[in-house]
């Protein structure tokens, strides 16, 4: 099948890294082989796999047993940034295109319960963030615009990059106009998305502030500068730490949190709320801002903040506020003044890395093993909040932290459970752990032989 190409030029601009997955012995063309030659299933749990420099998708009938291989088995695929199924229907592996760094695709499942790529292949440009609203999925970042913006310095200003990738026309298209990202909260300094959450036809998300840009430096003849004292005064820094000369890098204001509401996802005209109950609604590490704001089952809104504030090394740029979690209420577009819950109460002044909705009010959060304000801290624990009742429960039956290498990020859930990968180091066989919310308990299930597992999802043939 000849394969179309889609594309659009570059914006201008830890012990995580593996996700579960599924799948008895799987053939070469994707189709499970149940040892009696039937691969007419239509559908499947379905695992992206690594072994050295290959991916491979394995497919598998359950997630609570079995053992399946990467090894000799699988559909050998190209190597992807970040792994989303589009609900049970196609499985897309984006790769945002910096450097050339190659083209993203997507999967369906056949008739004939093989795992098959699609028609069309992309160039998306680089982004920090992504989601689904109907049939889209959206990607963005934040970047210099073109010098037609620079200012009399010739300093250029940011904005935002969506894409919106139509998964039933498998068309791509970025936006067409301009967003600036600059001064989006009227404090001069310019955001970053970190998640989005569709909510009827509108959508919420957290912008999170990353400091003045040499131009919001500038602007306004530098009111915007609180401590003068931050602004570089030479470039520096690396990866994603790294700096100009006349920045201030990272924000001024530690102790808020905001929600940009958009009605539709052109992103035009948010309205935006905030609380200073707690500090900026993402989870960080390195380069990557993870999103923390899920929708429960009856719509309630929940937006948690693991204070990494606290680990700058200004001290008027750390936070005050501990990890906590506020609400917006199911038809309500502003927090609720009733709910708050300092989570560090419960946790020895723990934070967490990153969280997921599983289902109901639960929610699963990946737990640093020490506060952030102490050196050293990594994500080696998991723990289930449940939203009503404002409780933490540290999960049971994982393997110990002294073993353990990686956890997934990208968990399943279904019926009401949540499936993880869990890596050790005592072998290149990473195991797929369900973890029961109200119980908190976790139990082994499906054993993988790769080096990495980086997606698991369920594809289901639709005619």
């Amino acid at each position: 099948m000849k394969k179309r190409k889609l594309h659009f030029g570059i914006f201008g601009l830890c012990l995580l890294g593996l996700t579960a997955a599924c799948s008895n012995d799987a053939t070469l063309d994707g189709g499970i082989d149940d040892n009696n030659g039937n691969t007419d299933n239509a559908t499947a749990f379905v695992v992206a796999a690594t072994v050295g420099e290959a991916n491979k998708l394995l497919k598998s009938d359950v997630l609570n047993s079995g053992t399946i291989s990467a090894n000799n088995d699988g559909r050998i695929t190209d190597l992807g940034t970040t792994w989303i199924f589009y609900k049970d229907q196609y499985l897309y592996r984006l790769v945002y295109n910096q450097g050339n760094a190659g083209l993203s695709s997507s999967y369906e499942m056949t008739a004939g319960g093989a795992i098959e790529e699609r028609d069309y292949t992309y160039e998306i440009p680089r982004f920090t963030a992504n989601g689904i609203y109907d049939n889209y999925i959206i990607t963005s970042s934040t970047g210099d615009l073109s010098s037609q913006y620079a200012d009399e310095n010739g300093y250029l200003p940011k904005g935002f990059l969506f894409s919106y990738l139509n998964v039933d026309t498998e068309t791509l298209r970025t936006n067409s106009e301009t967003i600036l990202s600059e001064n989006y909260l009227g404090n001069g300094e310019y955001v970053t998305l970190a998640g989005y959450v569709q909510v009827g036809t509108k959508v919420f998300t957290a912008p999170i502030p990353m400091g003045l840009s040499q131009y919001g430096v500038k602007a306004n003849n530098g009111e915007y500068v609180v401590y003068p004292e931050l602004v570089k005064t030479e470039s520096g820094g690396s990866a994603s730490s790294a700096y100009v000369e006349g920045e201030l890098q990272w924000s001024q204001h530690p102790n808020e949190a905001w929600i940009a509401i958009y009605d539709g996802i052109e992103f035009k005209n948010p309205k935006l709320i905030k609380t200073d109950k707690i500090s900026h609604a993402c989870g960080r590490y390195r380069s990557q801002y993870y999103q923390t704001i899920w929708a429960a089952d009856n719509g309630d809104l929940y937006v948690f903040s693991p204070s990494y504030a606290k680990t700058m090394t200004a001290t008027v740029q750390q936070t005050t506020l501990p990890a906590g979690v506020v609400r917006i209420n199911a038809g309500t577009e502003e927090f609720d003044a009733d709910y708050y819950c300092n989570l560090e109460e419960q946790t020895n002044g723990k934070s967490f890395l990153r969280c997921w909705h599983i289902a109901e009010d639960y929610f699963l959060m990946l737990m640093y093993d020490r506060p952030l304000s102490e050196t050293g801290f990594v994500a080696t624990e998991m723990a289930v909040f449940k939203g009503s009742t404002k409780k933490i429960s540290y999960v049971s039956g994982l393997p110990s932290a002294d073993v353990l290498s990686g956890f997934g990020n990208t968990p399943y859930v279904e019926d009401g459970k949540i499936y993880v990968t869990v890596a050790t180091t005592d072998a290149n066989q990473p195991a797929i752990y369900e973890i029961d919310p109200a119980t908190a308990v976790a139990t082994k299930g499906l054993v993988v032989e790769a080096d990495a597992v980086t997606a698991v999802g369920k594809l289901t043939h639709r005619n």
